[in-house]
Formats: C-alpha cells, sequence, structure tokens
C-alpha cells in the first residue's frame, strides 16, 4: 500500500512540474518582443550599434585579430562568417528578440539585440540626490 502512494505522489510532482515549466515557457515568449539596435562588442568594449531594420554586412576584428562576418536582414542578425578554431558563433543561428545574444570566445565578440536605441533600458537609469 505504501508503494502505490509513493508512485502516485511522484507522479503527482512530475505533473506538477511540467506544468509549472509549461506556464513559465509561454510566459517568457508572450513577453518577449523584437529588439531595435544590434550592439556589437569586442573585449567588453562596444564598438558599434546598428539599426536591425537597416540590411547590412559588417566585418568585426577580434580582440587579438581575427575576423567575424556580422550579417544583419530582415530583422535578424547573425554571424555569417568566422575564422575562429570552433566557429561555434557561426552555428549559433539568428537572433532577432531584445536580450538574445551570439558569442565568439575566442575573438572575444559579442552581438547582442539591444530594445533601445541606444542600447540603455527605457525608463529611469539612475538616481541622483
Amino acid at each position: 500500500m505504501r508503494k502505490n502512494k509513493s508512485v502516485k505522489a511522484d507522479l503527482l510532482l512530475v505533473a506538477v512540474l511540467i506544468l509549472v515549466g509549461i506556464a513559465i515557457g509561454g510566459a517568457l515568449l508572450l513577453t518577449r518582443h523584437t529588439g531595435v539596435v544590434v550592439t556589437v562588442s569586442v573585449d567588453g568594449r562596444v564598438v558599434e550599434r546598428f539599426p536591425l531594420t537597416e540590411n547590412r554586412r559588417y566585418e568585426i576584428t577580434g580582440a587579438e585579430g581575427g575576423y567575424n562576418r556580422l550579417v544583419i536582414e530582415d530583422g535578424q542578425a547573425w554571424i555569417q562568417e568566422a575564422d575562429c578554431p570552433d566557429a561555434l558563433c557561426v552555428h549559433m543561428g539568428k537572433i532577432r528578440y531584445a536580450g538574445q545574444s551570439v558569442v565568439c570566445l575566442p575573438h572575444r565578440v559579442v552581438v547582442r539585440i539591444e530594445d533601445s536605441p541606444d542600447g540603455m533600458p527605457d525608463g529611469v537609469d539612475a538616481v541622483t540626490g
């Protein structure tokens, strides 16, 4: 009898966890929004900002040389080509939602989608007194 109660409790716990996961995933999908600006950083410093609405290609020079070719097209951005050893950044895919990023660790390059033109969050960003 005790074993059946344990199995039922485990199944109930799994069902609750699945439902919570689905609810969180749904909330994240409903609250995401398309970004406005593509910000390119090399070694922690912003080197360029581009509107996500303008199609372009841009060659990024990595921190210690090397390159990553950024493509912005149809409201999406991605790394098309890179000369880093693993080229993982090329396989990270296209990004378009605020907060998404593509990272190339060997070149110390980060391409990030921002939701405001200046890269700063909307609203109050400092308190003075």
